[in-house]
C-alpha cells in the first residue's frame, strides 16, 4: 500500500513542504498515524487537506516517526497463528467496527463492534488469507503465537496485510482464542498448547552453541 514514513524532526522543521509532498502523492482521503504505537492510539482518518496538520500534529505527539497511507474500503480480517517451525492458522474472523474505522475508541470505550469468526468469506478466500498469514508468521521468525491481520479491499479484492501481531489480546473474549475456539481449540487446550510450544523453544535454543569449545590444552598463546 503507498506510503511515506516522515520524522517527527522533518515535520516540524519543514512543515509546508512536507504537506505539498504528501498532497502530491496521495489523494483524499489517508491516514496518519505514529510508526511505532498501538491501538490506533493518534492515528487520524483525514477527508482533506484542511485536516492534515492537525493530524499530522497528533501523530508527532506520539511517536519519532509518522506514517502517512493510502486509506482504502476494505473489511478487516485477522488470522490466529499458532506453532513454532509448522505452525497452522485458524479460521478467519472479521472485525466490523461501528465507527468510521477500527479506532481506539471502537476498540476499548464502545460496544457496538461486532467479531464475525469465522468472517463470511469463500472456501478459496479463507484458505489464502490462511496461507498467507502462515507465511508471514515464518516470514519474521514468530514462535508460538500471533495474529496476522489483513484488510480486503472492496470492489478489488485485492489483500493487503496490515499487522503480525506477537502479543495479541488473549482474554477469552479475545479474537485470537476465539478464532481458535471457533476451530475446533478450546480456549484451556489453547494454553496448554501454548505452554508445549514454549518448552519445545527453548529444548531448541538449549542445544544451540553460541561459542567455540576448545580441546583440553588447547588453550596456549598464538604463535607469531
Amino acid at each position: 500500500m503507498p506510503f511515506l514514513a516522515i520524522s517527527r524532526h522533518e515535520w516540524e522543521k519543514n512543515r509546508g513542504k512536507t504537506l505539498v509532498t504528501i498532497k502530491k502523492k496521495f489523494r483524499f482521503p489517508l491516514f496518519v498515524k505514529p510508526a511505532t504505537l498501538g491501538s490506533s492510539v493518534g492515528m487520524t482518518r483525514v477527508h482533506n487537506a484542511a485536516e492534515l496538520p492537525a493530524a499530522m500534529d497528533l501523530a508527532a505527539e506520539f511517536a519519532l516517526k509518522i506514517i502517512v497511507e493510502r486509506a482504502i474500503r476494505g473489511r478487516e480480517i485477522e488470522v490466529a497463528v499458532l506453532g513454532n517451525a509448522e505452525p497452522k492458522a485458524a479460521v478467519p474472523g472479521e472485525i466490523i467496527p461501528h465507527r468510521e474505522f477500527y479506532d481506539y475508541q471502537a476498540k476499548y470505550l464502545e460496544s457496538g463492534t461486532r467479531l464475525e469468526i469465522p468472517a463470511k468469506l469463500d472456501k478459496k478466500q479463507a484458505a489464502k488469507f490462511q496461507d498467507y498469514a502462515v507465511r508471514a508468521f515464518l516470514a519474521i521468525e514468530c514462535t508460538g503465537m500471533a495474529r496476522v491481520d489483513f484488510f480486503l479491499e472492496r470492489g478489488t479484492g485485492k489483500i493487503y496485510l496490515n499487522e503480525v501481531n506477537t502479543i495479541p489480546g488473549f482474554t477469552s473474549i479475545s479474537m485470537y482464542p476465539k478464532m481458535w475456539e471457533a476451530t475446533g481449540l478450546p480456549y484451556t487446550e489453547l494454553i496448554s498448547r501454548l505452554i508445549e510450544l514454549a518448552i519445545e523453544q527453548h529444548a531448541e535454543k538449549a542445544r544451540t552453541k553460541y561459542s567455540i569449545e576448545l580441546p583440553a590444552g588447547a588453550g596456549g598463546a598464538l604463535e607469531g
